[in-house]
């Protein structure tokens, strides 16, 4: 596992540049997904009754709430506006996935990098494969979501709710981690134009270094995104809006490497 995160690590340095367009990428995406929340989420907290006598107050606020969502047309415009840029991330980030990792495959045949001819040469494949990967990921949901309402209503208190809850989301988060790596791999040979089912393969046949290396390299983005969360409450004001963006940087950072990690796993002449 330490030769797949070394090589790893030095393909990652060879992309320096895409380092940059990713934190870019993430630093857009986080700041209009933020204004686009915060649209929504400020007028109807600005309605909240903090100091307000009545002990039903809040309550009520929950009630009128739930109307207006699910009553009215409120919500219409906020959530083509959410799909919208959902589905602009989906054209995009396939896009993004086709260049680098064709970089990978040839990040040795010549100087510099390829992202640019990958993107050209190897888009529709990596595009549909991350188009049925989402819908994969997502459909368990078209059953979970229902199932987590009507357990809600039988059991109101939140804390026995998210309890029972608690086995069918790990379930589904297990169930979409798996579903990844495996269409990493798939992608990874269409990329490379090698035969997809291939990939496929190879994923279960390699999947106990697959994992570990994912599985490493995600505890120290969640150790890095614990650090800086915990800094953010310790400090206010500039500083911790400066830390929160810097931090975007670090995460395509470690991004980055766990695609150069798996890519190492999966390349034939240093895995078989």
């Amino acid at each position: 596992m330490r030769n797949f995160l070394l090589h790893g690590w030095e393909l990652t340095l060879r992309h320096k540049y895409v380092l940059v367009v990713l934190f870019l990428y993430r630093l857009l995406w986080g700041f209009f997904l933020y204004r686009f929340i915060d649209s929504v989420v400020s007028p109807v907290l600005a309605r909240f009754p903090d100091d307000h006598p009545n002990p039903d107050a809040v309550r009520m606020f929950f009630i009128e709430a739930q109307f207006r969502l699910f009553k009215t047309d409120i919500s219409f415009e906020a959530l083509a506006l959410l799909a919208g840029m959902f589905l602009i991330r989906m054209i995009a980030t396939p896009l993004i996935n086709a260049g680098l990792f064709y970089s990978f495959r040839h990040s040795e045949d010549a100087r510099g990098t390829k992202v640019l001819t990958g993107i050209r040469r190897s888009w529709k494949g990596v595009t549909a494969l991350y188009w049925i990967e989402s819908a994969l990921t997502l459909a368990p949901l078209a059953w979970l979501v229902p199932k987590g309402y009507s357990m809600y209503l039988k059991e109101p208190a939140l804390g026995a709710w998210l309890q029972n809850l608690l086995p069918y989301v790990l379930g589904w988060i297990i169930w979409s981690f798996a579903v990844h790596l495996l269409f990493q791999f798939m992608q990874f040979s269409s990329a490379s134009d090698d035969p997809v089912l291939q990939g496929l393969l190879r994923a279960c046949r390699r999947a106990v270094p697959l994992a570990l290396v994912t599985l490493t390299l995600l505890g120290i983005s969640l150790l890095a995104s614990a650090v800086v969360t915990t800094a953010g409450f310790l400090w206010t004001g500039f500083a911790a809006v400066a830390l929160h963006q810097a931090f975007q940087l670090v995460r395509s950072l470690l991004s980055l490497w766990i695609s150069a990690s798996q890519f190492e796993v999966w390349r034939p002449e240093l895995s078989s």
